[in-house]
């Protein structure tokens, strides 16, 4: 598990790289996309019970298609 130290370390080391401008802008995106992806769960678990499969009854062998056996040629 990490620990308060390397959370600080993290966050030092992200400020020197992105620098002070660049982080709020990252964290604003970053809670923006979980509050869609939320969104995104929430809504498909309320369309889900609608999207039930329909079910399909089998078409009756008519004969046609492939030749039987008999009217192949060896």
């Amino acid at each position: 598990m990490i620990g308060t130290t390397e959370i600080i370390v993290i966050a030092i080391a992200a400020l020197v790289l992105f620098g002070a401008t660049a982080l709020p802008k990252f964290a604003r995106s970053l809670g923006q996309a979980k509050k869609e992806f939320q969104k995104g769960l929430k809504e498909g678990a309320a369309t889900e019970p609608e999207d039930e499969p329909q079910k399909v009854e089998p078409k009756p062998a008519s004969g046609k298609g492939r030749p039987s056996k008999q009217g192949r040629k060896s």
